[in-house]
C-alpha cells in the first residue's frame, strides 16, 4: 500500500509541475493525474513507462524549435483536459479493462503502448514535421497544400512519427513483451497516425468532427490495428 501512495504522489506532481510549467491547464493538469493513475492501477509500472515516454516525447517534441514555430504560428499552447483524454483516454479505458479482468481475453497491453504509440507519432510528426519538412502534401491527394493545414504530411514528419511509435514499441520489448510485439506496436501506431491525418482531410476539414475526436479516434485505430495484427501473427 505505502507503493502505491508514493505513486499517486508522485503523479500528482508530476502533474502539478506540468501545470506550473505551462505544460498543461489546471484541468489539464487533473486529467493527466487522474489519466496516469487509472493507467497504473490497470498496468503498473509497464503502463506508467509508455505513459511517460509519450509525455517525456510530446514535451521535448513541443519545446524543440519553439521560437520558429511560433514565428510561423504552429507552436503548440498548453494542453487542456479535453486534449489529455483524447491522447490519453484510450490508454486509460485500456487499462480499466485489464483491472477488472473480465470479458473476452485481449492482447491489452499491446493494444495500450499501440495508442499511446500513435499518440506519440501524431505529437512527434507535427511538431518536428513543422519544423523539417521539405515537401508538405495532402495525405489523399498528394497534391501539395500549406503545412498546418488538417491532412497535410510531410516524409521527414511522418518519418519521425515511425521512430516515436518505434520508442513506445521498444519499452513494451523491455518489459518482455519480445520483438514481434514490438513491430506490431510500431506498425499499428504508425496506422494509427496514418488515419488522424485521413480523419483531418476528411471530416475534420469539412467540420463534421473536432481535433479531440481526431485524436482519440487515432488511438482507437491503432489499438484495433494492434488486436488484429496480434491475431493474424
Amino acid at each position: 500500500m505505502p507503493e502505491y501512495i508514493l505513486v499517486i504522489a508522485a503523479l500528482c506532481a508530476g502533474a502539478f509541475a506540468a501545470y506550473r510549467l505551462g505544460k498543461l491547464t489546471r484541468a489539464g493538469a487533473v486529467a493527466a493525474g487522474l489519466t496516469g493513475i487509472i493507467v497504473f492501477f490497470g498496468s503498473g509500472y509497464f503502463g506508467l513507462a509508455v505513459l511517460f515516454a509519450f509525455f517525456g516525447m510530446g514535451v521535448v517534441a513541443t519545446a524543440h524549435g519553439k521560437a520558429r514555430k511560433a514565428v510561423g504560428g504552429g507552436a503548440q499552447q498548453r494542453r487542456n483536459a479535453g486534449q489529455v483524454f483524447a491522447n490519453g483516454g484510450m490508454a486509460a479505458l485500456l487499462s480499466l479493462l485489464m483491472a477488472a479482468g473480465e470479458g473476452p481475453v485481449l492482447p491489452y497491453p499491446i493494444m495500450l503502448a499501440a495508442a499511446l504509440a500513435s499518440a506519440s507519432a501524431d505529437t512527434v510528426s507535427s511538431e518536428l514535421g513543422t519544423l523539417y519538412g521539405r515537401r508538405f502534401i495532402n495525405i489523399l491527394t498528394f497534391r501539395r497544400e500549406a503545412n498546418g493545414l488538417d491532412g497535410v504530411v510531410s516524409l521527414e514528419g511522418t518519418l519521425a512519427g515511425i521512430i516515436a511509435s518505434a520508442v513506445i514499441a521498444s519499452i513494451y520489448s523491455a518489459f518482455g513483451g519480445g520483438l514481434t510485439g514490438g513491430l506490431i506496436i510500431t506498425a499499428a501506431g504508425t496506422t494509427g497516425n496514418l488515419a488522424d491525418s485521413i480523419l483531418g482531410a476528411t471530416l475534420e476539414r469539412k467540420g463534421i468532427i473536432r481535433n479531440d475526436a481526431v485524436n482519440f479516434m487515432n488511438t482507437a485505430i491503432a489499438a484495433l490495428a494492434a488486436w488484429g495484427l496480434w491475431a493474424a501473427v
